[in-house]
């Protein structure tokens, strides 16, 4: 399905006014890349899923005619199939957990609870049901949800606390999504008409910083198309200099070990860190100097 944002360009401007833009990828830094360029006058159509893209950026769908873009923008997460198309396979790397989120109805308000290399979280914030575990990599169908809910009631079978309970409630759940925690390495983040925005750049470690990193990035990449108007490639490569070292907050992280770790040793540590409030607050220190080491341009 394709979301048409054409026609709505500001007072602002008009740099890329005129150039056709697909960003492939709804999420968060799509809708994102997409409200600025539109606001500098490009015609920018969302895509939630393009299922084939050839050379250059001639770009066929599955229930709709081939169109042609000026540029592509690979804004569909971290198994970015634009990524695969444009720079070919790889470039993503396991961390050793995976997360999932469902919405079980599971009765508690923030608790969380861990056995080594599991965690499962109720009543948070992000989903009713939180769960990440230690795992080889595992192999299996990102469009099955199915097979991802046995895949999550095989990894926590024999488990402590309400497991148990909570796993009863997995198979018929209508909410429910399983993915890795990876780290995307990637050197430039261009490749002729096609640039990677969001997870499909910078990569998912659940360390809090990919929203972020998404929101900051299409402002950055809007900012440099309309500076540099038609010259896309100076646009692409001033993008890329900007956000690979703030990136670099992404890089470095695995939420996955501070959530599950996998020794009953690593758990009483990082419990330590939230009881001591000295540690504590170092630890939210680091983070926020992470997250605000980059000096926005004004555009």
């Amino acid at each position: 399905m394709a979301a048409a944002v054409e026609g709505l360009a500001s007072a602002a401007p008009a740099n890329v006014s005129g150039l056709k833009i697909l960003v492939s990828g709804a999420s968060i830094a799509g809708p994102a890349l997409a409200l600025w360029l539109a606001r500098y006058g490009a015609s920018v159509t969302v895509v939630e899923k393009a299922p084939t893209l050839r050379a250059g950026v001639h770009v066929t769908f599955a229930g709709t005619a081939p169109r042609t873009f000026d540029l592509v923008v690979g804004a569909d997460g971290i198994h970015s199939n634009v990524r695969r198309l444009a720079f070919g396979p790889g470039h993503v790397r396991f961390l050793g957990h995976y997360y999932a989120l469902a919405d079980l109805d599971i009765d508690g308000e923030g608790v969380t609870y861990n056995e080594p290399g599991r965690m499962v979280a109720v009543g948070g914030p992000k989903a009713q049901t939180f769960f990440v575990f230690a795992s080889p990599e595992l192999s299996y169908d990102r469009y099955d949800a199915d097979q991802q809910k046995k895949l999550l009631i095989d990894a926590y079978r024999g488990g402590g606390w309400r497991i148990p309970e909570i796993l009863a409630k997995v198979p018929p759940s209508p909410d429910f999504y399983l993915d890795s925690i990876s780290r995307v390495h990637i050197d430039d983040y261009a490749k002729g008409r096609v640039v990677l925005l969001g997870d499909a750049a910078y990569g998912n470690t659940l360390g809090g910083f990919g929203t972020g990193l998404a929101v900051v990035g299409a402002y950055v990449l809007a900012g440099e198309l309309h500076r540099a108007g038609n010259d896309h490639l100076a646009a692409f490569r001033r993008y890329t200099e900007l956000m690979r070292g703030y990136a670099k907050v992404n890089k470095n992280g695995n939420a996955g070990a501070f959530l599950a770790p996998r020794t009953k040793r690593g758990i009483r540590m990082r419990n330590l860190v939230f009881r001591r409030a000295a540690l504590f607050g170092a630890m939210m220190w680091l983070t926020d100097r992470f997250a605000t080491s980059i000096d926005l341009p004004e555009y």
